[in-house]
């Protein structure tokens, strides 16, 4: 293994650990309304990114990627399309990490892998192998059982599968760089959360205890707890194959699952149990049928 690969390999670990233990982060300030939380996660994410565009001496690049987004209706309506889904799903996690359902957010990014093979057999009528079948029906009578035997939809599972999984799906058909990416969609919403948070009676934006206090100092380093592991998760997918990036990115929910029933002492029961069992095994049947494509391509290749 070369050194592109092993830092690779570094870089995209560290990112998922980061997103790992992120629930850690947003419990510490479990005190603020989840929308507030939000809105600071935006505004700071924005201001980050605008530094770091500078410190690497990219303005000019990145004003030029403005532009073309700008003259390409197709590009702007997709990134503003994933700004806004990006939001939800930010939202969607931060209130359900705040609300006990760290267990339920575990579910919904150990699914999201089957989710994209769904969209993108809707959207850009991709074709599925048997595997990729089987282990989506599985995954679904697993999200089936759960609902079933609480008599609950897990909603919060599905929101955050389905609005990461469409982030992606936007970002693949936009194809702006990471970096670039989420400066220009924080940007798009910046308007949006700063004028939440003036409209907010005793908004933490307004008031100098809170920004000076341990929760303020939260609510503002939430801009780095964001940007970091994206960066880093950027970094190290370029240097390593897809199927490595698939097997590393079952780090962050398998970390999420041990904070809820370890940590946050969260009810996992035999429902959660066969529920996890399933989308375990289409998780693993997925890895094969994702690991079986490249070889059969080389073999192609060979003869």
């Amino acid at each position: 293994m070369n050194q592109d690969s092993k830092a690779g390999i570094l870089y995209a670990a560290g990112a998922y650990l980061l997103w790992g233990f992120l629930p850690i982060y947003w419990k510490l300030v479990n005190e603020v309304p989840p929308g507030e939380i939000l809105a600071h996660r935006i505004v700071w994410s924005f201001i980050f990114m605008i530094i770091v565009v500078l410190f690497v001496r990219k303005w000019k690049l990145f004003l030029k990627e403005c532009v073309v987004i700008l003259k390409d209706r197709k590009k702007l309506i997709g990134i503003t399309l994933a700004s806004i889904v990006i939001s939800i799903n930010w939202l969607s996690y931060i209130w359900a990490v705040n609300n006990d359902h760290v267990i339920q957010a575990s579910l919904g990014y150990y699914i999201n892998p089957l989710v994209s093979i769904l969209l993108g057999m809707i959207v850009l009528k991709e074709t599925l192998t048997r595997r990729q079948t089987l282990s989506f029906v599985l995954a679904a009578i697993g999200v089936t059982y759960l609902t079933v035997s609480y008599g609950v939809f897990p909603w919060v599972s599905l929101t955050l599968a389905f609005s990461f999984g469409m982030y992606g799906l936007l970002k693949k058909m936009v194809d702006v760089g990471a970096m670039f990416g989420l400066t220009i969609e924080t940007m798009i919403v910046t308007p949006i959360a700063l004028i939440f948070l003036l409209a907010v009676p005793d908004s933490s934006l307004l008031s100098a205890d809170t920004m000076i206090s341990a929760t303020g100092l939260l609510l503002f380093g939430a801009g780095a707890v964001t940007a970091i592991p994206l960066l880093l998760f950027a970094s190290g997918a370029k240097k390593i194959p897809l199927s490595m990036v698939g097997f590393l990115q079952y780090i962050a929910p398998t970390i999420m699952l041990i904070l809820g029933v370890f940590v946050y002492d969260e009810t996992f029961s035999r429902a959660h149990l066969i529920s996890f069992s399933l989308i375990w095994v289409a998780l693993i049947i997925y890895m094969g049928s994702a690991q079986r494509r490249p070889l059969r391509h080389k073999r192609a290749i060979e003869k």
